[in-house]
């Protein structure tokens, strides 16, 4: 099956660092899934979990990947950055398939 996200380079070697360093089970897989969807809009949410009966699983970039079936949909096209600058660092969710907005 295709993987309904992508995992930049930079995402990549961090899970991998956090997976080899922060004592993850090794039965764990990073977990990728949404949250909310009211006026706020849509969160996303990674993790480390176990499979369940309702995961679909994949394995992008040596990285086991679930995502619940019911947050496929809202995953597809997704990608998974990890940023780091002076104030903030962290995971970015971005779908470069929707252009981005320029106000004039």
């Amino acid at each position: 099956m295709l993987s309904p996200i992508q995992i930049t380079s930079k995402a990549e070697a961090e899970i991998k660092h956090i997976m080899a360093n922060k004592n993850i089970p090794a039965d764990y897989s990073l977990r990728v899934g949404v949250k909310g969807g009211g006026c706020g809009g849509m969160s996303y949410a990674l993790g480390f979990d176990k499979a369940k009966a309702e995961d679909q699983q994949f394995e992008i970039s040596g990285i086991p990947v679930l995502i619940e079936k019911k947050h496929f949909m809202f995953l597809m096209g997704m990608q998974i950055d990890f940023f780091e600058g002076d104030e903030a660092r962290g995971f970015t969710f971005v779908n470069p398939d929707i252009p981005k907005r320029h106000d004039l």
